[in-house]
């Protein structure tokens, strides 16, 4: 696992919120996304954006249950989220696909649909 890279100018927002232990659970998760999705953004350029290679990293080793080898599976995953054709995942376009499958999961455990 790759050491997330943080600006001197940009604190990593974990250590801004403090990741206390007096913060909620759903806080917690927030500083946990920003903090994911700035481990792999900028790799490649854009510090505040996540290219196809980004995301395909983000989603092999935080989700793991993707194939590397299904390059149509990441093609199709990229352009759904990419809404507005800017050929890079911003993180709100990213919250949407976490949020998607946060549903998806709850309905599976719920036995809701």
């Amino acid at each position: 696992m790759s050491t997330p890279h943080y600006s001197s100018a940009e604190p990593n927002p974990a250590f801004t919120w403090g990741m206390s232990s007096t913060m909620s659970d759903i806080q917690k998760a927030m500083a946990l996304l920003i903090t994911s999705f700035s481990k792999y953004a900028g790799r490649e350029g854009d510090k505040n954006t996540l290219s196809k290679e980004e995301l395909k990293e983000l989603l092999q080793t935080e989700f793991g249950d993707m194939k590397s080898d299904d390059k149509e599976a990441i093609d199709r995953i990229f352009r759904d989220l990419d809404t507005n054709q800017s050929n890079s995942v911003d993180f709100s376009e990213f919250v949407k696909l976490v949020c998607c499958l946060t549903q998806m999961c709850h309905e599976f455990f719920t036995g809701r649909k």
